[in-house]
C-alpha cells in the first residue's frame, strides 16, 4: 500500500504516505493540504499512526495557526479578485519605476505574473518579475520586494554583499525579509 487516510481524533484526517526516500517518520501540517506523513519504506502505516498520538498535541497547536492562516489569506484573496489586473501593474510598475530612479537602478523589462512561490525574481538580463499578488501586502514590504530585486540588478546573488547593498536602501533588510515570510501562504 503507498498511501492511507485515517481519520485521527482531535485532528482530523491524516494523509500516510510510504515513501522512499524518508529516512524516519515526518509530519508536516501544511495550509490548504492539512496533515501529511511521509512513511519511510521499513515502517509500518501502524507504528506511524501511533506517533501522530503521540505528537497530537503539537499537530493540533499547528493546525490552529494553520486555520488561522487560511481564514487570512482567504480574506486577501477575496480582496484580490476585485482588483483589476491592468490597476495592479499601473500600481506596482509605477512604484518599480519610481524606486529605481530615486535610487539609480537600471532594469531592462519587467513582467507582472501571477505566481505560486515567489514574491519576485531578476533575471541574468535585469528582467524583472513581480508578483501580482504583491498588491495585497503592507507598502513597505512591497517596496521592499521591489528594491530587493532592484539590488540583483547589481548582485546577482544572496552575499554579504548583496545584504550589505539591500540594507542601504531599506534599513534592516533580514527583518523585512523575516516580515515578508509571515505572508507567504498569500502566495498560494
Amino acid at each position: 500500500m503507498k498511501s492511507i487516510t485515517i481519520g485521527i481524533d482531535g485532528i482530523g484526517p491524516v494523509f500516510f504516505e510510504r515513501s522512499m526516500k524518508a529516512k524516519r517518520i515526518n509530519i508536516y501540517v501544511r495550509p490548504f493540504k492539512g496533515v501529511r506523513v511521509a512513511v519511510p519504506r521499513q515502517v509500518s502505516f501502524r507504528k506511524a499512526e501511533k506517533i501522530v498520538y503521540l505528537k497530537a498535541d503539537w499537530i493540533q497547536k499547528c493546525l490552529a495557526k494553520i486555520k488561522k492562516m487560511e481564514q487570512e489569506h482567504e480574506t486577501v484573496s477575496e480582496n484580490l479578485t476585485d482588483i483589476d489586473r491592468t490597476e495592479v501593474k499601473e500600481k506596482i510598475v509605477g512604484r518599480l519605476n519610481e524606486l529605481a530612479e530615486r535610487n539609480g537602478f537600471a532594469y531592462n523589462k519587467v513582467f507582472i505574473k501571477n505566481q505560486k512561490t515567489r514574491w519576485g525574481s531578476c533575471s541574468a538580463r535585469n528582467n524583472i518579475n513581480l508578483n501580482m499578488k504583491l498588491i495585497g501586502l503592507p507598502d513597505h514590504l512591497i517596496e521592499y520586494v521591489i528594491l530587493h530585486e532592484l539590488v540583483h540588478t547589481r548582485v546577482k546573488n544572496h552575499s554579504t554583499e548583496f545584504w550589505s547593498e539591500l540594507n542601504r536602501f531599506v534599513g534592516d533588510a533580514k527583518k523585512l525579509n523575516s516580515q515578508l515570510r509571515e505572508y507567504k501562504v498569500e502566495l498560494l
